[in-house]
Formats: structure tokens, sequence, C-alpha cells
């Protein structure tokens, strides 16, 4: 089992068996020499497109082409995933279920040189499991998660939450994406089982993409909810970051869901290319990973955050 320590760059502390936000100190960036994707490619029927070589894509950031200067097509490539798992009073009906299929899901996508955590997000943010590829850590862990509806009040801790408790969900992306697989290489992915209802977190949604975009992290979204979820919220995460969303209403759809992210996982081609672009400005750079099929398209992520120094 491999597990690494947190080392903050939001200052974590644990507060009611949770994790809280704290003001964060002066950030260390490494320059970026090398912008990978991971995509998937499907076609015109969504169907998943195999046996693609270099010369078929096209690769382009803020409008400008670039350079393909490595390529992958490898499917056995190591995934670094983090499952988080919505324990609010919404969840309540559900969560058995989404327990039982993730539970399945990861013993299905899990081999050799794959890690794994666990965290649960309600009013806190708690890490169940830290990175392992024991199932039966990983599995007990699963288990662990429980419904948290809590009550009103404010959070004392480095800093303040002066508005009424909710759902943290920014904040456990914010979390899971920052102080979890930053450390990580490879490919990375957070699957998050929710309605994509947030009302308590100390980041907004964009902080939440932004940490999930410096990180290199695919997010995808099963959106567990009776009333239907916050469907743009999911969704703008998702394909921000070179996710999916599913919305899942019963547990077929959450096999499905599962299923889905396991095949598209282990049909990802590696894109890397060295910008031409060598400014260290910190900006938001937009890429756009094309097909020269073009009944094919490619999902990956959208952008990155260049160096600022």
């Amino acid at each position: 089992m491999r597990t690494r320590a947190i080392v903050s760059s939001l200052c974590i502390a644990s507060l009611a068996g949770g994790l809280v936000l704290a003001a964060p100190p002066p950030q260390v960036r490494v320059e970026v020499n090398i912008v990978n994707l991971f995509a998937t490619v499907r076609d015109k029927n969504k169907a998943i497109v195999t046996g693609l070589k270099q010369d078929d894509f096209l690769v382009s950031e803020d409008g400008q082409p670039q350079e393909i200067s490595y390529f992958s097509a490898e499917s056995s490539l190591p995934v670094t995933l983090g499952l988080l798992i919505d324990t609010s009073g919404s969840e309540t009906y559900l969560l058995s279920a989404e327990k039982d299929a993730a539970t399945r899901f990861l013993q299905r996508i899990m081999v050799k040189g794959d890690l794994a955590m666990v965290m649960s997000f309600d009013l806190d943010v708690n890490l169940l499991a830290d990175f392992t590829d024991n199932h039966d850590v990983l599995n007990r862990a699963i288990n662990r998660a429980e419904i948290n509806t809590g009550g009103g009040g404010i959070v004392e801790g480095p800093i303040e939450q002066t508005r009424p408790l909710g759902t943290n969900f920014y904040d456990a992306v914010y979390l899971a994406s920052k102080e979890k697989l930053s450390g990580e290489a490879g490919r990375k992915a957070l699957v998050i089982l929710t309605d994509a209802e947030d009302n308590g977190s100390k980041v907004n949604l964009q902080d939440a993409i932004e940490a999930a975009q410096r990180t290199d992290t695919v997010v995808h979204i099963l959106l567990v909810a009776a009333d239907g979820g916050d469907q743009a919220v999911a969704r703008r995460l998702a394909e921000e970051t070179g996710g999916r969303m599913f919305v899942v209403r019963n547990d077929k759809d959450l096999r499905g869901a599962f299923e889905q992210i396991n095949i598209e996982l282990r049909s990802q081609y590696t894109v890397g290319y060295s910008p031409t672009n060598k400014k260290h400005d910190g900006r938001y750079r937009k890429i756009k990973l094309e097909l020269k099929n073009k009944d094919y398209t490619a999902l990956t992520r959208r952008g990155y955050y260049a160096p600022n120094y």
C-alpha cells in the first residue's frame, strides 16, 4: 500500500473528523514543459474508437497549431483514482446502492499499478481511505460513508465559515485535486456521486474547476438526485476537465455509468505537446484537440494554466 501525507498548500486542518480549508500561503509552481492530454475518442454513433495514430490528431492552443511531441495509445497505463461520495441528506435513499455500485466499480476497474482513495463530503470533507491498491481497505472505507445532515451554525477554524452549513461539494473537488492528486503522476480522475448542489463550500465552482485543471485531473460526475440535481454545475465541471456527466435515477443507471467510466479510462490516448507560447503569465490557455476524421470527437480537458514565474 502506498500513502502520501498531505503537504498542504491550503493548510488543511482536521475539525470534527473533516477536512477544513484555510487561507493559502504563497504557492510554488513548477514549469510545465509538456502539456499532456488524456483523450477518449468516439465516432458519430458514440462508440469508442481505438487504433488511432499520432497523425490522426490535431492540437491547437489559443487558436495556434501545436506540434505533437508525444503520443501513446497504451491502455494499461496506471490510473490514480479518487472516489468522492456525497453523504448529505439529499442522498439518503440512494446511498446504499451507491456504495454497492462503487465497490463493484473499483473491483472491476483497478489493475496492477492502479491506486484509489475514498472521500465523503457533506458538512465536512472526510478522507476515508488514502491511496491504496488494497481492495479490502477501499471496501471498508466505502462502507463507512454515512449520511450526515448535522445542524446549523458556524465552523470555527483558520478561516471562520460565517454562512449556513451545507454540502461542501466544491471544497471536496478542490481538496481532492489540490491536496491529494497534485502529487500523483500519470492518468488521474475523480469519480463523484452527488446531486452537484453546494451551499457550504469556502471555494466556488471556478476554484474547483481550476484545481482539477491545474492537476490534470479528469472529473466524472454521476448525478444522483431525486429532483434532477444541478445539471448545469455537473456538466460544466465534467466538460471543463475532460470528463462526463451521467444522470442516475436507479441501480441500473449506476451500474451503466460506472461501466462507461471504466471503458473510457481504459481507452484513452495520451497526446503531449510543448507549447509555442513560453510566457510565464499564469493565464488560462484554451486547448482544442481534433481528429482529421471529422466523424470522430475527442473528449479531453479544454485548457490549462501557464506557470506565473
